[in-house]
């Protein structure tokens, strides 16, 4: 069959995510029917650079034969069972291992990124009312944020969209102003900025402290907001104010967990550790859903007792399925033998002169690159930019997913310098292609 055959069918029978389906008139679906290393590959025989890891969770390209093996290994072991009163080898040796890696303590598991922000927000309000607390029940996030699209994650994101539209449904939070570096004012340094939002949201602890359960961010990088990038020292002085204020710091590290931002988790690089650590996306190499909240120990010990009403009040289905922690633990496995985060700064410096020309285009504006993201904003950017932008570079073999007037690519680790710098150049040839 063709990719016509199978665009047609899929329109028919699918609703895609998050999408206006009859955009999908004149914007077509592109179908895949295989993917190998950062290429995937449509019926008609034509291949696209994954430049945006299927949604930033592929971290070591598709048809991994590694992440292959162990999954067909652990399947022929055992598939799933109920993690209620049971337990099973992957699950546990992944529980440990991530204990190990983050210093955080037991891991609660979910299916995807919105069940890690809803269990993590839960968990905190929950851990002030066993604690005697319960007035302690607000949320704070970052202007801009993107945690989720269930309601509890959406009450913690700051997409006007996604508010509006479900405005009526959702929890009021707070919001402090982003430390966003584009954001800072001019001659102001990035790391200025940022301790000054730091200020802001001192000034919200101080006067909201007996209110407010926690906050959340997302460390170094916000996506959702065009890959906002901002200097760890907002993180250092958040946890800073956090115990001072008696506020839990959740870090929302979905997205930029597992390398992403040049160390395994981006608190790493404020040398900070949070209250609760959320985790998804890579963390199966893009196989299979798996989500985990980590947590400090003395959160956990507040939930330990006789009491079935102070332990914590949650559950998927699929809570721990072995197949996505065997995949896990492959993925962690991989890092450790191969050195992935070192071969990933050695890329990123190899290609510093070509993103720098590309940074040079007198249509880009605001160029950024925070271990292997590199993010830049189109000066001057029409009305439905982001979808033009998506179907020419598609017709060049480039798969990128525009957010507003920001082009990134967060590509597979595997990806190789040439790619790189074939990526950056087909860029810098689109912005001369056309009136964007």
């Amino acid at each position: 069959m063709s990719n016509q055959d199978w665009l047609a069918r899929s329109r028919r029978a699918v609703w895609h995510p998050c999408t206006q389906m009859k955009r999908h008139e004149t914007l077509p679906i592109v179908p895949i029917e295989r993917g190998q290393g950062v290429w995937l590959y449509d019926f008609d025989g034509r291949r696209y650079l994954d430049g945006v890891s299927s949604w930033w969770v592929n971290l070591f390209g598709h048809c991994h034969p590694r992440l292959n093996g162990a999954i067909t290994d652990q399947l022929q072991q055992l598939e799933h069972v109920i993690l209620a009163g049971f337990t099973q080898r992957p699950v546990v040796e992944l529980s440990e291992q991530l204990a190990a890696l983050s210093g955080l303590g037991h891991a609660f598991y979910g299916s995807d990124g919105a069940s890690a922000t809803e269990i993590a927000l839960k968990m905190s309000f929950h851990y002030w009312r066993n604690s005697g607390r319960p007035g302690k029940n607000q949320f704070v996030s970052l202007a801009q944020s993107y945690h989720g699209e269930t309601l509890g994650a959406l009450s913690v994101t700051d997409v006007p969209l996604f508010r509006e539209t479900y405005a009526e449904l959702l929890r009021p939070s707070h919001r402090i102003g982003s430390p966003d570096r584009r954001l800072a004012a001019p001659g102001e340094s990035g790391h200025d900025y940022a301790l000054r939002m730091a200020a802001e949201a001192e000034q919200l602890f101080a006067e909201r402290s007996e209110q407010i359960a926690a906050v959340i961010v997302e460390p170094l990088v916000q996506g959702a907001a065009g890959m906002a990038m901002y200097d760890p020292v907002y993180l250092s002085r958040l946890r800073e104010l956090c115990d001072r204020y008696q506020i839990h710091l959740i870090a929302d590290e979905i997205a930029v967990g597992f390398g992403r931002t040049g160390s395994l988790f981006a608190c790493e690089q404020a040398a900070i550790r949070p209250d609760f650590l959320c985790l998804s996306k890579g963390i199966t190499g893009g196989y299979l859903p798996l989500s985990v909240v980590l947590s400090r120990d003395e959160i956990y010990a507040a939930f330990y007792d006789d009491e079935v009403s102070r332990g914590f009040l949650h559950s998927h289905s699929y809570t721990g399925n072995a197949l996505a922690c065997r995949a896990a633990l492959e993925v962690l496995a991989i890092f450790d033998e191969l050195d992935v985060l070192a071969d990933n700064q050695a890329k990123a410096a190899a290609v510093a002169d070509d993103f720098a020309r590309l940074a040079a285009h007198p249509r880009v504006a605001h160029a950024r690159h925070c271990g292997m993201i590199w993010a830049f904003d189109v000066v001057g950017a029409q009305p439905g930019f982001a979808s033009r932008f998506f179907a020419a570079a598609l017709e060049r073999e480039l798969l990128l997913r525009p957010v507003g007037n920001t082009v990134y690519l967060m590509p597979p680790y595997v990806i190789s310098v040439e790619e790189l710098r074939w990526s950056f150049a087909t860029m810098a040839d689109l912005l001369d292609a056309a009136d964007w």
